[in-house]
């Protein structure tokens, strides 16, 4: 088996040498790390990560902790997450909770002793208990939190402010009984979503309807499953604002079903933009996250407050959202504009 002694000989540098460039110590000249690295390379060293970290205190490694792990907004936060990891000679563990807080603190003390930090999204109210114990132990980055933790730095997309735009534009349209498909209850996205449709409709002199706020939880078939209750309403809304895009594409499944045409009977409206709804028929109106540099920028935070010489200030980071027009409103115009981005309130805000 290759050893440490064998990458120094063929690179022509100490052993120390070798050890500080897979450490990731700044105290390493471009041209010595090259070849360190090319050396490596052609011997096929495998540095022993056991030993690394027990001479650094350091696993290079953190720790990912989120509610779901399928579905195209997840897979893409783990994919900014990682390119960025990667880019910086991290590693990365992912873990589901399920948005349970007996299974996020159990993947939180099996990761313990093998990460760095963690980045987790809680987007449940009741975690916040849950993540002060784990911040306790390693630094944490919050994803879409709805509340914040002591010493944790938060990034969040612009929930409020995208629904807000989406359900504008539809009022802009003329449309005056508009239905929401809300997303699972106690879910800061889904709740920050709802207040932006209600915001929008007290924007336009419209009163919020209960009636009109039908409850989903985030799936095709919940989406698919609410259409029913929509067509019951009298009179029928003649527009809907889906909470995310995979409900809006259930609805619009349904509706088709029903011999009903989006959006001749129907505008929709969802949030996200992932990959399918583009190529809907018709393509649907939705808001657009980057949800890759949602994970990025999590990354990148987390590595500055691991590597930090003392804990840094948390910052709190709030990711713009835009509106996408497509044909699934019945608008003639296409393209995008920014979502305002508004400041959260308190939940009597």
């Amino acid at each position: 088996m290759v050893t440490i002694r064998d990458v120094a000989r063929n690179a022509g540098v100490s052993i120390a040498t070798v050890s500080r460039v897979f450490n990731g110590s700044s105290h390493v000249s471009a041209e010595s790390s090259r070849s360190v690295r090319a050396a490596a390379k052609r011997l096929d060293y495998w540095p022993h990560g056991g030993a690394r970290s027990l001479t650094t205190s350091l696993t290079h490694t953190m720790g990912v902790l989120l509610p779901d792990l399928f579905g195209d907004f997840f897979s893409e936060v783990i994919r900014g997450i990682d390119r960025a990891a990667r880019e910086q000679h991290f590693q990365i563990v992912v873990s589901s909770s399920h948005a349970d807080t007996e299974e996020m603190l159990a993947a939180a003390r099996f990761m313990q002793g093998r990460i760095d930090g963690l980045i987790a999204m809680v987007p449940d109210k009741g975690s916040a208990a849950a993540i002060r114990r784990i911040a306790s132990r390693f630094p944490v980055i919050l994803l879409n939190p709805r509340f914040e933790v002591a010493g944790c730095s938060t990034i969040s997309i612009a929930n409020f402010g995208g629904a807000r735009a989406a359900v504008e534009h539809l009022t802009q349209l003329g449309h005056r009984r508009i239905a929401i498909l809300k997303g699972p209850g106690g879910n800061v996205d889904a709740e920050e979503r709802l207040r932006g449709y209600q915001q929008a409709l007290r924007d336009a002199g419209l009163q919020p309807d209960p009636e009109l706020e039908l409850e989903g939880d985030f799936s095709q078939v919940g989406g698919h499953r609410c259409a029913s209750e929509l067509l019951q309403l009298a009179p029928r809304p003649t527009a809907v604002f889906a909470a995310n895009d995979y409900m809006a594409v259930g609805l619009m499944s349904a509706l088709r079903d029903a011999h009903l045409e989006v959006p001749r009977d129907f505008a929709v409206a969802g949030f996200d933009d992932i990959a399918i709804a583009r190529y809907m028929n018709p393509p649907l109106t939705t808001v657009r996250v980057d949800a890759q540099e949602l994970g990025q920028r999590a990354a990148l935070a987390l590595i500055t407050s691991m590597q930090a010489p003392s804990k840094p200030s948390p910052t709190h980071t709030v990711l713009p959202a835009a509106l996408v027009v497509r044909v699934s409103c019945g608008s003639a115009a296409n393209g995008s504009r920014a979502a305002r981005s508004r400041p959260r309130l308190s939940a009597g805000g």
